[in-house]
């Protein structure tokens, strides 16, 4: 029984993990002036966050992330997506778990997700680029992209919840 669950668990994880790559890949929006770019693979990672918890959200976060870039045309990146994403399903799914079913708790642990994905895509746009202003105005894209995401997610995360259950 325990490993029936298991291997449900691990499969929608390898799903949302292959769904957050090809969210990602199908909507991109370029951001010339940080050589980066606003896709939805943050519908995917804070699905599997809240859904599945922060292991699950930190293993589908990194690896999508990452896989995302390199398939992206962006494999500078490769290695900062794949702590940036870690990082952000690990925060959400670890605050989501301790909130339970209280939806204000959920929306608080998504925006904390967002903004730790946020400040990480500063600091490494900051670090490739020698300046902090090229970390600044990824900001407000990346906030974007996460404000996006969390919002499917949170629309979505019910109604998958009913449907594994």
């Amino acid at each position: 029984m325990k490993n029936n669950q298991y291997l449900r668990r691990l499969t929608l994880a390898a799903l949302l993990l292959a769904l957050s790559v090809v969210l990602g890949r199908f909507f991109i929006i370029p951001i010339p002036w940080t050589h980066g770019y606003i896709n939805l693979c943050d519908a995917g990672i804070l699905i599997a966050a809240m859904l599945l918890g922060p292991a699950y959200g930190t293993a589908v976060g990194g690896f999508g992330g990452m896989f995302l870039d390199l398939l992206s045309g962006y494999p500078q990146y490769a290695l900062f997506s794949l702590i940036a994403h870690g990082l952000e399903g690990f925060a959400t799914g670890y605050l989501t778990r301790r909130a339970g079913d209280r939806r204000g708790y959920q929306i608080l642990a998504l925006v904390v997700g967002v903004v730790v994905m946020a400040l990480c895509y500063f600091f490494s746009d900051s670090f490739m680029y020698h300046t902090w202003m090229v970390g600044l105005l990824s900001i407000g894209g990346n906030l974007l992209q996460g404000a996006i995401g969390g919002a499917l997610a949170l629309w979505l995360v019910p109604h998958l919840r009913k449907m594994i259950q």
